[in-house]
């Protein structure tokens, strides 16, 4: 779990799920990129339409609550750490 909380990339995780947290990175930090390419790539590891489209929905849904939490200067809850372990 210390491996991919400090970096996905380095974790040794398989190719599909690479895949998707790619995806997922890129969604959050640069939403009107290259939405056709970043489809594509995961048609090609094998991802469906359908759980293309779920992935979409779930990432863009703990973007949009987070950005709620942070609007409202939500402090994060103090029995979780900054990698989102229990304390």
């Amino acid at each position: 779990m210390d491996r991919f909380a400090h970096d996905w990339r380095e974790a040794g995780l398989d190719p599909a799920t690479e895949a998707l947290l790619g995806f997922a990175e890129a969604l959050t930090r640069d939403p009107t990129g290259d939405a056709a390419g970043r489809v594509a790539r995961l048609r090609r590891a094998g991802f469906s339409d359908r759980a293309i489209h779920d992935a979409t929905q779930i990432c863009a849904y703990f973007n949009y609550i987070n950005r709620i939490a942070e609007g409202l200067g939500v402090e994060p809850e103090d029995w979780i750490d900054e990698v989102g372990r229990r304390r």
